[in-house]
């Protein structure tokens, strides 16, 4: 899926219809007891930061959703059963938090049952303006998918004659990219058996609330002493003290407001470069090591930096139960990259291989835990804690072929933000890039030039043979 925004996923006039959670599920949800199984470290970073932000007066959607169509005509009853089943299957979806201590400054769970969950369905009405359509969508969504309120997820499907369009939108604490990757093949699966009068065969799907229990009790296991944490120490030391920001001239003033974000999204290369790259980059460990290498060039060239520092994401899905499960599954690993000793593509590509195979255990213990550990006032002041350039294949995702015939994308909200994030994302039609910045015309030259030496850098390997 092509990951962009609601104003540029290709939204067509109809008649909007919406699903949220029923009255009778949040009347339930409220009388709920506590749930034990406590947040991750990174939901309960992002729900804090969240409301640290919105202490300070500013208002940060940070919503993730997804957009894909299903022709039709289409039974929206049917329909609306396929979503209601799909979000039964994964736990999360009926899981949240309230702040409770006699300072409320203490998240506690509570999760819903399965036989708990109805949705509401309501016919919103006619939108012949595609534009007026996406404002109204974004707004709606910036509304429930929000970090601080409960339930923060929101379906709807634009109706016409040949079919509808399902635009679901969710706040980030329970989902990540991967999640949003495999919603259109399993919610059309569950409609198309719906339509049939067939059975879905319920799948053995991993609990991610599950998860956040697991991997918080492995990680509250070390201390200040662990090596993971003296590596981090060190890393945050050579970054001034500070998680990294991208290397390059921003435009930003120290110590002003937080920026307004835009969004930078087109084609990268085809499928042929994005093999040929691929191939070029396989005996260093593959096209994740490729982007990193040529980032670490061209912010030298742009910026100067002697040295490439960042973190980079890597999903926490270690055992087969989390493959098909909805969360969060994302750790951090850092890496620096010395540009002055790796002047050359093959150099760098060395050079990032074996930062990745010295660090990438680091991802599995949550930054957020080691920080907390490091005893150091990260305070957060903007919805991101570091700019990170990632890579995903997505060309395994379930039904990734059909996704342009569905019109599916990945849809990312942009709102405010002083850092860099960039995703590179392998499609079976090529690479494609999207990444949200400060929005400021420093920044987007800088970073109209970073794209353009990236797919340079692509292209031109591909060309060449391995040393």
């Amino acid at each position: 899926m092509r990951m962009t925004d609601i104003q540029r996923c290709e939204i067509r006039p109809g008649r909007l219809v919406e699903w949220t959670l029923s009255p009778g599920t949040l009347d339930i949800a409220a009388a709920l007891p506590e749930d034990t199984r406590p947040p991750a470290y990174i939901q309960e970073s992002h729900i804090r930061t969240a409301r640290s932000v919105r202490e300070d007066g500013l208002f940060v959607p940070t919503w993730l959703g997804a957009a894909f169509d299903i022709p039709g005509p289409v039974d929206l009853d049917v329909l609306q059963e396929a979503l209601r089943a799909w979000t039964l299957r994964h736990e999360t979806l009926r899981s949240g938090f309230r702040w409770s201590g006699e300072s409320g400054d203490t998240m506690r769970r509570f999760t819903l049952d399965a036989d708990a969950v109805a949705l509401r369905r309501e016919d919103v009405g006619d939108f012949p303006d595609a534009a007026e359509l996406a404002r109204h969508l974004q707004d709606r969504f910036d509304r429930v998918a929000d970090a601080l309120r409960w339930p923060n997820l929101i379906y709807t499907a634009v109706v016409r004659d040949d079919g509808v369009s399902v635009y679901m939108a969710f706040d980030h604490s329970n989902v990540d990219a991967y999640s949003i990757y495999r919603i259109p093949a399993e919610v059309g699966e569950l409609y198309a058996a719906g339509v049939a009068g067939r059975t879905v065969p319920q799948p053995r799907v991993g609990s991610y609330v599950d998860f956040c229990e697991a991997e918080r009790a492995d990680a509250d296991r070390i201390d200040g002493d662990h090596d993971i944490v003296a590596r981090w120490r060190e890393f945050i030391r050579r970054c001034d003290g500070r998680l990294p920001s991208f290397p390059v001239d921003l435009g930003l003033t120290p110590g002003g407001p937080l920026p307004e974000q835009r969004l930078l999204r087109e084609p990268l290369v085809d499928a042929a470069d994005a093999a040929a790259f691929e191939a070029y980059c396989r005996p260093y460990g593959g096209s994740l090591v490729g982007v990193l290498a040529a980032t670490a060039l061209i912010v030298h060239e742009i910026g100067g930096e002697p040295v490439y520092r960042t973190v980079v994401p890597f999903h926490t899905r270690s055992r087969s139960q989390w493959t098909e499960s909805v969360g969060w599954y994302v750790g951090g690993a850092p890496i620096e990259v010395p540009v002055d000793g790796a002047r050359d593509f093959p150099g760098a590509l060395r050079t990032v291989r074996a930062e990745l195979q010295a660090s990438r255990r680091l991802s599995r213990m949550p930054i957020d835990r080691v920080l907390r550990l490091l005893s150091t006032d990260f305070r957060p002041t903007s919805p991101d804690l570091y700019s990170i350039v990632s890579y995903v294949d997505a060309r395994g995702v379930p039904g990734a072929d059909s996704w342009p015939d569905r019109t599916a994308y990945a849809l990312l909200r942009v709102s405010y933000g002083d850092q860099v994030c960039a995703w590179v994302t392998r499609l079976p039609e090529g690479l494609w890039f999207a990444s949200r910045y400060p929005d400021t015309d420093v920044a987007h030259k800088n970073l109209r030039l970073y794209v353009e030496r990236l797919r340079d850098i692509i292209t031109s390997v591909g060309q060449k043979p391995t040393d």
